[in-house]
C-alpha cells in the first residue's frame, strides 16, 4: 500500500518504466464553474430582502415567535415556527434569524439609552 502511495505522488518523466512512468503534460488553468457560486447571497438580493424587510415588516406568525422568544420559550418559538413552515431545518433558521433581530434591537436600545444618559449631562 505505502508503495502505491510513493508511486502516486512521484512526478512523470515520460519514460515507459519506472516508479515516475507516466506521460509528461502541463496543469491546465481550470475556470471556475458557475455552478460553484450557487447559494452564495449576492450583495444586491441582500440589500433587497433588507430593504422589503424594512418597508413590509414581519408576517404575523414572525410577530408571534418574536413575542415567544422575547419571553423565553425558545422550543415553544421552534415548535410554532416548524408548524408553520413545514421543516425543522427551516424552523431553526427562523429562529436564528428572529433571535439576531432581537438581538440587534437590545443593542440599538443600548446605544441610544447612552446616547441620551450622554446628552442629558451635557445640558446639565
Amino acid at each position: 500500500v505505502a508503495e502505491r502511495r510513493d508511486r502516486e505522488n512521484m512526478s512523470a518523466n515520460g519514460l515507459a518504466v519506472g516508479f515516475g512512468k507516466k506521460h509528461v503534460v502541463t496543469q491546465r488553468a481550470v475556470p471556475v464553474k458557475p455552478s460553484r457560486s450557487k447559494g452564495r447571497k449576492s450583495e444586491q438580493s441582500t440589500l433587497v430582502r433588507s430593504l422589503v424587510r424594512e418597508v413590509v415588516g414581519f408576517a404575523p406568525y414572525e410577530k408571534r415567535c418574536l413575542e415567544m422568544l422575547r419571553n423565553d420559550f425558545d422550543k415553544k418559538a421552534l415548535k410554532y415556527a416548524k408548524k408553520r413552515l413545514g421543516t425543522h431545518f427551516r424552523a431553526k433558521k427562523k429562529r436564528e434569524e428572529l433571535q439576531e433581530i432581537i438581538r440587534a434591537r437590545r443593542v440599538a436600545a443600548a446605544k441610544k439609552e447612552a446616547k441620551d444618559r450622554k446628552d442629558a449631562k451635557e445640558k446639565k
